[in-house]
């Protein structure tokens, strides 16, 4: 295995890289103070064509491969979290599924759109009371007489919906169960589409979440994506792209972590000297080195399947476990390496340590992972 990264590769990190420090960096922790969207951020990513990083270049894209993918969420998640939030719903949920399932009429439609970033994505599939059980959904799509649905339901916690251009829900057509779903392109415009902003979260504080009500909400034949009662189907193979994301996000994270307690260690006297010179404070940066490390190399295996068309669900898994966790372990490090100062909104640490803790929850929490390796490996089912 060549684990080198091509000259393409490089050049694409470093430029996200350094526009990430000039655009989104500066006003990070402004924004999570302030609970304020980085618009300024999002318009640098329509202006440099990041946006549509990932989406193929005959739709007006950047078609870029898995890995190069995966650094570009890095980088993103090492400056802000909250930014890398955006992309890694608008491309690796929405755009991928389109890309994945859709007809080419859906892709001529959308993907251009989406490409430029006119129009944002979001993923509506968690509920109010369905969550690590999305087979038991209760928004409904009733098929209306004259062709098309009509949509009814709630979906709560969702990246983007305020505002994304199109949502893509799944919702009930059929019976209980997971034959029973179908997934819809829905245009935010439509008729009893309400996306209710949430605030007050521990993390992730600039980043858009809504909850979203469809309250008899009516789109045509064409919104179906994929085939009727695939719609779980189509959750799923986006959530494994959406985990390999939010691994690549969390090794940023604990790399931005890592170099803010190497950075502070250096620089902080106690008992006569830099804290770097203690035991027990290389140990915590020792760990984290590794943690982030082997984060990194979990999500370039993913990203090297997804390439060569093998499945990767078992590997994303695997990467969103470890990293997530992994990126935990390195925020909390940064704080006690930090001290006191690591508690106050001063210092990134504290910031660090919350935009990392929601990533054990969402698109899967860590028992969810945990049971679908184990599943995996053994055939037996223990949920």
């Amino acid at each position: 295995m060549d684990l080198s990264l091509s000259d393409e590769q490089q050049a694409v990190r470093a430029a996200v890289r350094e526009w990430v420090a000039a655009v989104v960096t500066p006003d990070a922790m402004r924004n999570d103070r302030e609970e304020r969207f980085p618009q300024e951020a999002l318009d640098g990513l329509r202006q440099t064509g990041f946006v549509g990083m990932s989406i193929g270049q005959q739709y007006g894209g950047g078609g870029a491969d898995p890995l190069t993918y995966c650094l570009f969420i890095e980088e993103l998640g090492r400056g802000d979290a909250n930014v890398r939030s955006i992309m890694s719903v608008h491309l690796g949920l929405v755009a991928g599924s389109i890309q994945r399932w859709g007809t080419e009429a859906q892709k001529d439609d959308w993907l251009p759109r989406m490409a430029t970033g006119q129009v944002l994505g979001c993923f509506g599939l968690t509920e109010p009371d369905h969550g690590s059980n999305p087979a038991a959904l209760r928004a409904t799509a009733e098929a209306r007489p004259g062709g098309g649905w009509r949509l009814n339901g709630r979906k709560v916690f969702i990246t983007n919906g305020s505002i994304a251009g199109v949502a893509l829900v799944m919702a009930r057509t059929g019976g209980p169960g997971a034959k029973g779903i179908s997934a819809f392109l829905v245009p935010t415009d439509r008729s009893g589409f309400t996306a209710n902003p949430i605030h007050g979260k521990l993390g992730l504080r600039s980043c858009d979440t809504a909850e979203l009500v469809l309250d008899d909400v009516e789109v045509g034949p064409d919104a179906l994506l994929g085939q009727e009662g695939e719609g779980l189907k189509v959750a799923l193979s986006a959530l494994d792209d959406g985990r390999m994301s939010i691994a690549a996000s969390c090794a940023g994270v604990g790399q931005a972590a890592l170099e803010a307690m190497i950075g502070y260690a250096g620089s902080r006297e106690q008992f006569g000297k830099a804290i770097a010179g203690h035991q027990l404070v290389q140990q915590m940066i020792a760990d984290s080195a590794v943690d982030v490390d082997a984060s990194r190399l979990l999500t370039w295996a993913v990203a090297d399947l997804k390439a060569r068309g093998e499945r990767y669900s078992l590997a994303a898994s695997k990467a969103k476990l470890f990293a997530t966790e992994a990126s935990v372990r390195v925020a909390n490090a940064c704080i006690q390496v930090h001290g006191g100062y690591g508690y106050v909104e001063d210092y990134p640490a504290a910031k660090y340590l919350r935009d990392a803790r929601v990533t054990t929850l969402y698109e899967g929490t860590s028992q969810i992972q945990q049971l679908l390796i184990g599943r995996a490996l053994t055939g037996v089912s223990a949920f």
